[in-house]
């Protein structure tokens, strides 16, 4: 029988699995809630909220921070301000490295898979931004963004007052976490159902 996901024992489980892979991967400033997906290469500087969510084969270069509930699906990096490229009689890789800027992921954020965040830019509290975008420049709160560069396709709520209340969601207190069922569970609620 598969394990509910609504469950308490699914969520001490699953708190235990994330604890174990911060662990591992030496993440000290991730919250045990998150979960970070073994092959997902992370610095050991990010911070990361509650709730957070890193995918199959991300990439998260240094200094990135990311609010609660925000989810990376897989394959999604956060990139740049690698080589000094601007000197002449130099190669690229003997120029050294510049500053490293710090990137600000916000709470319940959605990268979609592939996308790229060049390093140094903020996404705000809310927005989603498609699969596959490259995002160059900072992305505003509750807005949805696509495209190479990304651009605004749209606002994410269409009235201020479902913004406001998601807005005072975010600033609330933690919400306890429902799960969305895997299709192993429905297939077996559903066995029982049928003659």
């Amino acid at each position: 029988m598969a394990l509910s996901r609504s469950g308490k024992v699914y969520l001490r489980l699953r708190n235990a699995r994330n604890r174990a892979i911060i662990a591992r991967k030496r993440l000290r400033a991730v919250h045990p809630t998150t979960y970070v997906h073994p092959s997902s290469q992370v610095a050991t500087d990010v911070v990361a909220g509650p709730y957070v969510f890193v995918g199959m084969g991300c990439h998260i270069a240094p200094r990135v921070t990311i609010g609660r509930y925000t989810m990376l699906a897989s394959a999604v990096a956060v990139v740049g301000d690698d080589h000094v490229w601007d000197v002449p009689g130099v190669p690229m890789q003997f120029a050294g490295r510049p500053s490293q800027r710090a990137t600000r992921i916000g709470a319940d954020v959605w990268l979609g898979h592939g996308a790229i965040v060049m390093r140094g830019v903020t996404i705000g509290d809310g927005a989603i931004v498609a699969a596959g975008a490259v995002v160059t420049k900072d992305v505003p709160a509750f807005e949805v963004w696509a495209g190479v560069p990304a651009t605004k396709l749209r606002d994410r709520f269409a009235r201020l007052a479902e913004r406001a209340e998601h807005e005072a969601m975010l600033a609330g207190p933690l919400r306890t976490p429902t799960f969305a069922e895997s299709p192993e569970h429905y297939e077996a609620a559903r066995g029982n159902d049928e003659i």
